[in-house]
Order: structure tokens, then C-alpha cells, then sequence
């Protein structure tokens, strides 16, 4: 499979806890879909200090993992909202 676009899109999405909706990711997100996965070349700004937990609640959000080669995270679905 072919891998996502390197300069990847313009519109920038924040990224929130749906527990306690503290901030975690400002993130260039393709399309107008339920947000399923972050590539993480295309996190712009990143308020997390432990991977895929967030630093408020310490919920985990998201698993560590390659989607078609590339480093990404795959949310936990109901444990993220999107702005």
C-alpha cells in the first residue's frame, strides 16, 4: 500500500480528552471522517508527555503502532474528541 502524503494537509484539528477534556494533539487531518488514527509525521504540536496517555487524567487514548509502514497512533474509540 502507499504510504500518506508526506506534507499531508493544511487543516489543522485539535485533539481533546473526552473524559476531562484537557488537550492532547494539534493535528493536519485529512478528509471529514471520525478521526480512526494519527500519523505521527503530521502531529503539529504535541501536549502529551507519555505516549497515547493523556497527561490530565492519565487515561490511555491510543495504542502505539505502523499503519502501512509509518509510525502512527490508533485511537481507542470514545476516548477522543476532535475541534
Amino acid at each position: 500500500m502507499a504510504k500518506p502524503n508526506k506534507k499531508g494537509p493544511t487543516q489543522t484539528v485539535e485533539i481533546y480528552c473526552a473524559a476531562c477534556q484537557a488537550i492532547l494533539f494539534k493535528y493536519r487531518k485529512g478528509g471529514k471522517g471520525a478521526l480512526v488514527k494519527c500519523f505521527k509525521e503530521r502531529i503539529s504540536r504535541d501536549y502529551t508527555t507519555q505516549a497515547g496517555v493523556c497527561p490530565n487524567c492519565e487515561a490511555v487514548f491510543a495504542r502505539d503502532t505502523l499503519v502501512r509502514g509509518t509510525p502512527a497512533f490508533k485511537m481507542i474509540g470514545g476516548k477522543v474528541r476532535m475541534k
